[in-house]
């Protein structure tokens, strides 16, 4: 009777302790993993964030040296009436965004097309292609620039919006990563789909793409690519009308010299777009990544 009434007792009063001390490990583990991510926030964005404050800093308000301070003493949106009203800044953002819209509807099909092709098979070759894709890794743009300008050139696309779209127009990560995810992709649908009667066009559409439309963030990071690309559009371009918004950020310096509150509106203007893209479709791509890089 004595041990019926007393190991009960203690055995509850052991799991509650263990609650208790699980609890309190719980919370300050938990503790210092925000304050880990706290610090990692800091040293990223302060050096981006603090500097883009003095965008918001009226002309009285000193930027850097003698009196400068971090934050603004008088806030103002003068320097972006400025921004707008005496540049082409409204130019340089549509001729951006019709790079972009170029980049990613090329991506899209063309990196979907080849990655199809690459991830099937049967057809001789498919080995040798794939390695020359993942080989063209490896060499940077700059590599190959001066031939492709002199290719741009020659069709007759210098200083034109169309000139600036050939670097962005096919990758071979978005090639590899697709095809990766349509590796992905069990045989048995293909073969099910084969014996209904589905056609090679039919099976690409119904079948592969949906099954891979978290991969198709090819297109984020293709519109990320052409937005903050300046190498290629400086040397393709000269006249001011085909500037994409990089450009006309660089153009601030020398055409005001040193009002860095334009300057630094311009840049404010430039990461504004790029932020709200990536923020909307950051759970895409994040699973996009995750399928393609299961067989990459």
């Amino acid at each position: 009777m004595t041990t019926s009434t007393v190991f009960p007792a203690s055995s509850a009063l052991c799991v509650r302790k263990r609650s208790i001390n699980k609890s309190k490990f719980h919370g300050w583990g938990l503790f210092r993993h925000y304050i880990a991510l706290l610090v990692v926030f800091v040293v990223l964005v302060s050096p981006v964030f603090l500097p883009l404050l003095g965008a918001f800093k009226s002309s009285g308000d000193p930027i850097y040296g003698k009196g400068a301070t971090a934050f603004p003493q008088h806030w103002s949106l003068n320097a972006f009436g400025e921004l707008f009203r005496t540049t082409d800044i409204v130019r340089y953002i549509a001729n951006l965004f019709a790079v972009c819209g170029l980049n990613i509807v090329s991506a899209l099909v063309f990196s979907s097309v080849c990655g199809y092709m690459l991830s099937r098979k049967g057809w001789p070759g498919r080995g040798v292609v794939t390695a020359v894709a993942l080989s063209a890794l490896i060499f940077p743009f700059e590599s190959i620039m001066l031939s492709l300008y002199s290719q741009v050139r020659s069709f007759g696309f210098y200083d034109t919006i169309i000139g600036i779209w050939p670097p962005g127009m096919i990758g071979p990560f978005h090639v590899l990563l697709m095809r990766a995810a349509f590796l992905g992709i069990p045989d048995e649908i293909e073969d099910a789909a084969y014996i209904d009667g589905a056609g090679e066009v039919r099976r690409f559409f119904t079948i592969f793409l949906p099954q891979v439309k978290g991969s198709l963030v090819v297109g984020l990071t293709a519109f990320i690519f052409a937005w903050q690309d300046y190498l290629w559009p400086l040397l393709i371009t000269q006249s001011s009308s085909n500037y994409t918004m990089m450009i006309g950020i660089a153009q601030l310096q020398s055409s005001f010299g040193t009002d860095y509150r334009i300057v630094l509106a311009g840049a404010i203007t430039a990461v504004i777009p790029i932020f709200l893209v990536f923020l909307a479709s950051q759970r895409y791509f994040f699973r996009g990544i995750e399928e393609g890089g299961l067989k990459f």
